[in-house]
């Protein structure tokens, strides 16, 4: 989409092959304050020159080169004259345009490996050493394309690296965008900066003042209806939009009763009373609970709670459609995220499996006749933040951490009741004030409590009790994509449990989950 980006600025197109991947190297190009998107991998190169980017990236992919039906990019890609970039299966498939062998590798290469770079300049200036790389193939270049030459080796693949200077044409097996090659960010800015010759003119602070500007020449005078989750992507989307057009805003929060502790009353207080929004607090919990008995089902539930959001949404919007202050309604705004686009809808066109149901993607009925806006579709959550602190909002909001549109429900293994949400909110509130007060809090990705309606023995006061369970999750993590278990402090982790054993009525038992994901999903449901 570039609606946000100005025509001038430099960028780089991201061919997606379906690699679980691919967001990475996107999230890697922006560090260097490059714009860069995901496009998807059979776009016609006469479509792709009309954007005019600086460079390209093929990423990796599932498939292989040496199938008949793998996924081919257009060929006219590799005649823009503009520098290239194949990772894994990107390197493997520009071998295969320009002549070389690939085939399936007698080793496979997963995980960690040691690469040796064989020249000491543009991809690799400043790396001359051996090192730990990432690598997932089961293929492996045996004959070089015409004009390129070996760059870099590992034990198991005699082309690690290969390149054609001349063309600026590179090809690495391995993947530099993921944590596990540690000096893959500067192979990435090598390629950006010095091969591609991007200039660093992507930042949230020019994002901000366009994004104003485009929603102020896009809505003019029209309003635009908003809903509102306290949470940071829909909080900095209220502001944003409240900055271009003001009192035309709309913004409607929900209560489903699944939120966090005095989340109305926070919200209201925040944003009708202090940023001074257009704000109506509609309190729909009974729907909700009504809707969700006896459910157990996560997905049911995700799409029960959609169903209930977009009903009392709808009737929302009638009534204020219907008097005569508000009128017409035209837009409709949505805090989607870029990694909420890739996740729900594959970007290369192909098959990808539902995870999870999204709770902004695609899930509002046309009939509410609607033209839709999402000015942070382009965006990662940490840039979302960057916004709010352009927006000069507090700290409290802008490093709040993420929290799921179903909320609670997702979050209760089983059937959803009052009962339980209560007994939920009031455990993850003393789990985040204990890990705010050791200082965690903004080290974590999410830390947040699980309830699980299994019952155990316990002792209090000489007396058996026989109680449900709570699950402590904590989770490091850069985008959401990967996380891994947080290494909480032993001591903290015993004062949380004693803590909501002895003040959380209904909980007898702690336990601390240690996955990552994957294989793993940070939420329980």
């Amino acid at each position: 989409m570039k609606d946000n980006n100005s025509i001038e600025n430099d960028w780089v197109a991201i061919l997606d092959f379906g690699s679980q991947y691919t967001h990475l190297i996107a999230r890697r190009v922006r560090e260097f304050k490059v714009y860069s998107e995901i496009i998807p991998f059979n776009i016609k190169a006469r479509d792709l020159a009309k954007r005019n980017p600086k460079a390209i990236i093929l990423s990796g992919g599932p498939a292989s080169v040496t199938a008949k039906k793998s996924p081919m990019c257009d060929r006219g890609i590799f005649e823009l004259g503009i520098p290239v970039l194949g990772i894994c299966y990107g390197a493997q498939l520009m071998s295969k345009v320009f002549g070389g062998k690939v085939v399936g590798a007698k080793k496979r290469e997963y995980g960690k490996a040691i690469f040796k770079p064989k020249v000491n300049k543009s991809l690799f200036k400043t790396i001359n050493k051996s090192q730990n790389v990432w690598m997932s193939h089961g293929d492996r270049i045996k004959k070089l394309p015409h004009g390129f030459k070996v760059i870099g080796v590992t034990a198991n693949s005699p082309v690690a690296a290969m390149a054609d200077e001349k063309k600026k044409f590179y090809g690495l097996q391995f993947h530099p965008e993921v944590v596990h090659t540690p000096n893959g960010k500067t192979i990435i800015k090598n390629f950006v900066k010095d091969i591609a010759k991007c200039k660093p003119n992507w930042s949230m602070q020019s994002f901000t003042k366009e994004t104003i500007k485009k929603i102020r020449e896009d809505v003019g005078k029209d309003k635009v209806l908003c809903g509102m989750s306290g949470g940071v992507d829909s909080s900095v989307l209220a502001l944003l939009l409240h900055k271009a057009i003001g009192k035309n805003l709309i913004s409607i929060f929900i209560d489903h009763g699944l939120g966090r502790k005095d989340e109305a009353k926070q919200v209201e207080k925040r944003f009708k009373k202090y940023y001074k929004l257009n704000l109506k607090v509609v309190n729909a919990q009974n729907d909700f609970l009504k809707a969700l008995r006896n459910v157990t089902d996560p997905e049911k539930k995700r799409k029960i709670i959609g169903k209930i959001f977009i009903k009392v949404f709808e009737k929302e919007t009638n009534t204020l459609t219907g008097t005569r202050k508000m009128g017409k309604i035209k837009y409709l705004a949505q805090g989607t995220l870029y990694p909420d686009v890739i996740e729900s809808i594959s970007p290369t066109g192909g098959p990808s499996a539902t995870i999870k149901s999204h709770h902004n993607v695609g899930g509002l009925p046309k009939k509410l006749n609607f033209k839709l806006i999402e000015p942070l579709r382009d965006l990662f959550k940490d840039e979302v933040r960057l916004v709010g602190k352009e927006l000069k909002m507090p700290d409290e909001i802008i490093h709040r951490q993420p929290f799921p549109g179903p909320g609670l429900a997702v979050r209760i293994v089983g059937a959803v009741t009052k009962e339980r949400c209560n007994i939920l909110r009031e455990a993850d509130w003393i789990l985040n004030d204990e890990i705010k007060k050791a200082g965690f809090y903004r080290k974590l990705w999410q830390s947040f409590c699980v309830y699980l309606p299994v019952k155990s023995v316990g002792v209090m006061g000489d007396e058996r009790t026989y109680e449900d369970a709570i699950a402590i999750r904590a989770v490091v993590s850069e985008d959401a994509m990967t996380a891994n278990w947080a290494h909480l402090p032993y001591s903290l982790l015993e004062k949380i449990s004693n803590k909501i054993i002895n003040e959380v009525k209904g909980i007898n038992r702690v336990v601390y989950d240690i996955s990552s994901k994957p294989p793993s999903t940070i939420e329980w449901e």
